[in-house]
């Protein structure tokens, strides 16, 4: 057994950023941006700032926690990847126990802020930590994990409609599913940069299960989601900004189509993180139409 090495606070703290992957924010800002899109569309464009606060800060909370159980769940796993191995608890320089407080107290700060919420938000939010907890399992079983992925990283987006409206409405399924198929199509071309070391280690990717025929099903994934959220905008009086959103994001993807269509490993990363301006172009096509309302 691999003994830790003492640590100052300065440096558990960085080991804790490092896990929580503060210092890689587009894990954030893909949990963030659909949660938005539903805080606006909810809210009919005027979102209360105290509700948006509550959203903005418990996404970080729970991306925070599920980079925590991810690497948890990981642990053996990610010494034996190239771009895992120097991870805090792969690399032994944080304890597992340690690990799961820290999640934990996650979780709870989560948990609490959403009690100023009304009561079908604050059950939605069980299933929230749920999914976020158990993702990281779903990869030694699941075929596509990366759906799993889809509905953990947008369940922002019924308790965003459940804060405002006391419902769940039809719209706010679909654009979950959008959410799914985008989260498929950015978390393959992720899992198309570490394809060859889970093939050694038996880890369950989209970009495995779709073969030589990944590329296609990004773009797939990408029009599905563009036609989802086509759909959840006109059922709720979208009219052309959102519409120029939804055409400069099926730019960014067909951009994505020219770094990926070589499989060369730095070029699909490149791919992964550009889907931070697939989001905001969604976003700002909606925000932009309601203020135009």
């Amino acid at each position: 057994m691999t003994t830790l090495s003492p640590l100052s606070l300065r440096q558990r703290l960085s080991e804790y950023e490092k896990l929580m992957r503060l210092d890689k924010p587009i894990g954030i800002l893909l949990l963030l941006w659909p949660t938005l899109w539903a805080l606006w569309v909810a809210s009919d464009g005027r979102p209360a700032a105290w509700v948006v606060a509550i959203f903005v800060v418990g996404t970080v909370l729970m991306r925070s926690a599920g980079c925590v159980i991810n690497d948890y769940a990981d642990k053996d796993f990610d010494g034996h990847v190239e771009r895992t191995r120097n991870r805090p608890l792969a690399a032994r320089r944080i304890s597992p126990k340690e690990a799961l407080g820290l999640a934990a107290g996650l979780s709870l700060l989560s948990f609490l802020l959403v009690l100023p919420l009304n009561g079908l938000t604050i059950a939605m939010s069980v299933p929230a930590v749920f999914l976020a907890g158990s993702y990281p399992y779903t990869k030694r079983f699941l075929a596509i994990p990366q759906a799993y992925l889809g509905i953990a990283f947008g369940f922002g987006i019924p308790m965003a409609f459940a804060a405002f409206q006391n419902d769940i409405p039809l719209v706010a399924w679909v654009m979950l599913l959008a959410n799914v198929f985008w989260a498929v199509a950015y978390d393959t071309e992720y899992a198309m940069v570490d394809r060859p070391d889970d093939l050694k280690i038996g880890i369950k990717t989209s970009a495995i299960t779709f073969g030589r025929f990944e590329v296609a099903a990004i773009m797939i994934c990408y029009a599905a989601t563009l036609l989802l959220l086509g759909w959840c905008g006109l059922e709720t009086g979208a009219g052309a900004p959102f519409l120029a959103g939804l055409a400069a994001a099926a730019g960014l993807m067909a951009y994505h189509y020219t770094l990926i269509r070589e499989r060369d490993r730095p070029k699909c990363f490149k791919a992964f993180l550009h889907n931070n301006w697939v989001g905001a172009a969604i976003f700002a096509g909606w925000v932009v139409d309601y203020l135009l309302r």
